[in-house]
């Protein structure tokens, strides 16, 4: 990830993707989390979906690109690809001659320039966004936070079949697959900490027995813009977000909310 960050007036824009693939056993779909460096100064030991910031060169490669969505939507889907191959290894949201091998080459590269555009012209690859699905956005402006992101959240699909990934030791210090449910119990059990967002959307994750209930939901429902507010009408507080966005949870104990 580059130093460099083009910074929105009111919040660090983000990307963060959820990457599907069927169960061995073929009950629920697992989803990709990785656990971030206690070292982090956003979410440090949190376990969340791979992302990261927007950097200056997404905006660029977007400038050049022929689309109907806007510039800041095609930043966001860019760095969502190029955050994947960086934190994971898997290249996504890619089109052309794409193994192992070369993904394995295209994160080394990747991670020396920091930059997407040279990797595609060095593999002669192109990006693929049909393969993303837009499916939140967050912007926790009102929370006490010591960094406040404007995340925007993608649906993709790896299928079936068992794929290697390997953290990058630096942002990240573990990589592994489970179901949404299974994200939340491990929680349960202290195995992994959540923050709120991440809680809420594998909440809405587990409703879904496929990948392609949760693509179909996420085209159903337009993204709205997701800004928590604290209630504190009642004795006890409460972190609350908007009821017709798709999540069955909409609120939390102020008390027990994990922040970045």
């Amino acid at each position: 990830m580059t130093n460099q960050t083009q910074q929105a007036p009111e919040g660090i824009p983000a990307a963060t993707i959820v990457i599907f693939r069927k169960s061995s056993d073929g009950g629920a779909p697992e989803i990709l989390m990785t656990v971030r460096s206690r070292n982090m100064a956003f979410a440090g030991g949190m376990a969340v979906f791979p992302g990261g910031r927007v950097d200056d060169a997404d905006f660029a490669l977007a400038r050049t690109l022929t689309s109907p969505l806007d510039t800041a939507e095609l930043a966001h889907q860019i760095a969502a690809v190029r955050e994947t191959i960086e934190e994971t290894g898997l290249a996504l949201g890619i089109a052309g001659d794409v193994d192992a091998a070369k993904a394995a080459d295209a994160r080394a590269m990747l991670l020396d320039t920091g930059e997407l555009a040279p990797v595609l012209e060095a593999f002669n690859w192109s990006l693929d966004l049909d393969q993303i699905t837009p499916f939140a956005r967050w912007f926790p402006k009102n929370e006490n936070i010591s960094r406040v992101y404007d995340t925007r959240f993608y649906l993709a699909n790896l299928g079936t079949g068992e794929v290697e990934i390997a953290a990058d030791q630096s942002e990240n210090t573990r990589l592994f697959w489970v179901s949404a449910q299974g994200a939340l119990d491990m929680a349960e059990r202290g195995e992994i900490k959540l923050i709120f967002p991440t809680r809420r959307n594998l909440e809405r994750l587990a409703l879904f027995a496929s990948y392609e209930e949760a693509r179909a939901q996420a085209e159903a429902i337009p993204v709205k813009t997701i800004i928590p507010r604290i209630d504190d009408s009642n004795d006890q507080p409460m972190l609350r977000i908007m009821e017709d966005a798709g999540y069955p949870i909409t609120a939390e104990l102020l008390e027990t909310v994990q922040r970045g």
